[in-house]
């Protein structure tokens, strides 16, 4: 399909930008421009009744998280979404899906708990997916903490976000938490870096092969690239996980380990949607200043994860997990 010329627009935009080097001095650089581009970005600050940084206890220390309700405090239990942000795992926080998580409280009806993981090369993995599971884990635990419903709680995220939520996925399973829904826009699922949506869209399209390729040295450190939790495209048997929305960009890299990590979902049983977005890049998710897929795909995901929550809630029979969490600690992370 022909670039899309919203998708064109973009790119214009982004051309003057550097390309993300590895060394440290230039990643510091990179970090500083990126929290600039943040600053000058006009912000959409939707209101909501309640808005709270607070903190959870995890594998080092505090989490940040930001608690976004679309009711106020003090009614009835919501169900609730831990959100993971993009940005190569080495980029990003709390504030650069500010917006993207007051659109999906207010769009979905639930609170959304977004995280704000340790960061790499100084945080290697598995830093990060031990802090995205502490959150999810203490929102089931501890639900009044968060007004949330521990029957209906779902993991999100995009890119390398969406690579958490899915590791949190595989955690949750075996750790015996019943997760309502994973939502995985555009993730990263494998680390082999070879799929025909990298040679096609490795350069020139928003996110380049190349700076993918070092941002997954930076994260990965010396681990084992098959581990599962790295790469959930290699876990052996993904059986028995929570429902899944995977979304994807048609011009964008990680196209091919996204929708592949959706057909072996589907082929181990566990009901999944795909949909492609067609003529758009990564991160178009974000971006609905710049695209109007985004305002359809934010529209999808929330669609579904209400379902996901109705259907969670439906089989709870409205009550409540008695089932003692683990720690993330005592989680073997």
């Amino acid at each position: 399909m022909p670039m899309h010329p919203q998708t064109v627009r973009y790119l214009e935009m982004l051309a003057p930008l550097a390309a993300l080097e590895g060394q440290e001095p230039a990643l510091a650089e990179t970090r500083r421009a990126a929290e600039a581009a943040l600053r000058a970005r006009p912000r959409r600050g939707r209101e909501l009744p309640h808005v709270a940084d607070l903190s959870v206890p995890g594998g080092g220390g505090a989490a940040r998280v930001r608690l976004y309700r679309p009711e106020p405090p003090g009614g009835a239990p919501l169900p609730a979404l831990v959100y993971l942000h993009g940005g190569g795992w080495v980029l990003g926080g709390l504030d650069s899906v500010d917006d993207a998580c007051r659109d999906l409280a207010a769009a979905t009806g639930c609170a959304v708990v977004s995280v704000g993981y340790r960061l790499a090369p100084e945080h290697p993995f598995p830093a990060a997916v031990r802090d995205a599971w502490a959150v999810t884990a203490a929102v089931a635990r501890e639900p009044g903490r968060f007004g949330a419903d521990p029957a209906a709680v779902a993991v999100g995220g995009d890119s390398a976000g969406g690579n958490l939520a899915a590791a949190v996925a595989l955690i949750a399973r075996d750790r015996g938490l019943r997760l309502a829904h994973q939502l995985l826009v555009y993730p990263v699922t494998d680390t082999a870096l070879d799929t025909p949506s990298y040679a096609a869209y490795g350069r020139g399209y928003g996110l380049d092969a190349a700076a993918m390729a070092r941002c997954l040295e930076m994260y990965r450190g010396g681990a084992d690239p098959s581990d599962p939790l790295l790469a959930p495209l290699r876990a052996p048997d993904l059986s028995g996980l929570a429902p899944a929305t995977v979304i994807t960009a048609e011009l964008d890299v990680l196209r091919d380990e996204g929708e592949a990590y959706a057909r072996r979902l589907a082929e181990a049983g566990v009901p999944v949607e795909l949909r492609r977005y067609e003529g758009v890049v990564h991160s178009f998710f974000l971006l609905p200043e710049h695209f109007d897929a985004a305002v359809d795909a934010l529209r999808f995901a929330a669609g579904r994860l209400r379902a996901a929550f109705s259907a969670a809630r439906a089989a709870a029979g409205g009550g409540r997990q008695e089932k003692r969490l683990p720690s993330a600690s005592s989680a073997g992370l």
